[in-house]
């Protein structure tokens, strides 16, 4: 396997709204720290805003307004996981083709395809 990717995407934007960066190959210095620290947060509020958004969908009484806040809400929580899943994926290894002597990991018989 190659390295992984040095750029991590931050899991906050710029103040203009653009994607931050870090690059480092320390991923216990404090900024990669604070950033992990981030991601669980946001990731622990999306699960109890996922929680909430079940409780207020299942409400037939629930307001229109009410529906609407929650819907904005939702959309900044998917867009911060989105993120968090976006640095976490740019950060896994590479793998290594196999015609460049890399594993090529396990193998069926075609029988096992049909």
């Amino acid at each position: 396997m190659t390295p992984h990717n040095e750029m991590r995407l931050l899991p906050w934007p710029s103040p203009e709204g653009k994607p931050c960066f870090l690059s480092t190959d320390d991923n216990s210095g404090h900024l990669s720290r604070l950033a992990d620290n981030i991601e669980a947060v946001q990731l622990g509020m999306t699960a109890e805003l996922l929680e909430h958004a079940s409780e207020v969908l299942g409400d037939e009484e629930a307001e229109p307004e009410e529906l609407r806040h929650l819907a904005t809400d939702l959309t900044e929580a998917l867009h911060n996981v989105l993120r968090v899943a976006t640095s976490r994926g740019q950060r896994l290894p590479i793998p290594t083709p196999a015609h460049e002597g890399g594993n090529e990991g396990p193998r069926l018989p075609a029988a096992a395809f049909g």
